[in-house]
């Protein structure tokens, strides 16, 4: 195992990598828990404000993301120092990511349907990670015979293909399908050969003029969507916990309705 571990790990200089998931991983998962707790209303935790104003988590990630990443660079060949601004990057990216929603719709949407978004990005970015962690260790192995480079070589152009292939997904508007096509490499083909959802960048550029291939992707979305639409809401309420109803509008002033526990998140 000590001989794995620095021969794969060490030697390469993979460890900063390994360090980084981990602690973006950790991250994720304990802001989320801490955040749902805030939302019921339990334990000591709450808010933060300065001034009134709500100071989302992001925030603290951009800067824990930036010292992570300038003290990186600045520690060159240190390994210790290597260490430490992994981990400090690491958890700020994973307090960034968390929010990444709020940084695509510029709008807190922490617990509403659009908020989904930044679990799906953390999945894919984790995912991303262990491939890179996995798929490039043969470019830092000394001593490997002919067979373990072709193995080693034959595993680096999987990880490249397969990438090639999520992109198109995501392209293709098929999100979740991107995320386990990262991990399962026939998901990601799967995904690349079926047609492009009709509000997708694919479809945009290639269905435009083609009505046909247009339509049939319309009618396959509203098939999709009618047949998992359940059971991906279902998922999506136990990794990122159930998102808040529409705001009912107030008489008073309809515009702006009553908001539900925890949306101020």
């Amino acid at each position: 195992m000590v001989h794995w571990w620095t021969r794969n790990i060490v030697d390469p200089g993979k460890l900063p990598l390994l360090l980084a998931l981990v602690a973006f991983v950790v991250t994720f998962l304990v802001t989320r828990c801490i955040t749902r707790l805030i939302r019921a209303g339990r334990g000591p935790f709450h808010d933060v404000s300065a001034g009134g104003q709500h100071v989302h988590h992001v925030v603290p990630g951009v800067v824990l993301m930036l010292a992570g990443g300038f003290g990186a660079v600045a520690a060159g060949t240190e390994s210790w120092v290597g260490a430490v601004t992994a981990v400090v990057f690491g958890i700020g990216a994973g307090l960034v990511l968390d929010e990444f929603a709020l940084i695509l719709y510029l709008h807190d949407v922490y617990w509403s349907e659009q908020g989904r978004r930044s679990v799906e990005a953390v999945v894919l970015t984790a995912a991303v990670a262990g491939m890179l962690l996995t798929g490039f260790l043969p470019l830092g192995i000394d001593q490997t015979g002919p067979e373990e480079r072709l193995i080693r070589l034959n595993l680096v152009t999987t990880v490249l293909g397969t990438l090639a292939l999520v992109a198109v997904v995501v392209l293709k508007g098929k999100y979740v399908l991107a995320v386990f096509g990262v991990l399962l490499p026939p998901v990601a083909l799967v995904g690349a050969l079926r047609l492009a959802r009709p509000e997708s960048r694919w479809a945009r550029w290639l269905y435009r003029k083609r009505p046909r291939l247009a339509a049939r992707a319309e009618r396959r979305a509203r098939r999709h969507d009618a047949r998992w639409n359940r059971v991906g809401r279902r998922l999506g309420n136990i990794l990122a916990g159930p998102p808040n109803p529409p705001n009912p509008p107030n008489r008073a002033n309809p515009q702006n309705g009553p908001k539900p526990p925890g949306e101020e998140r």
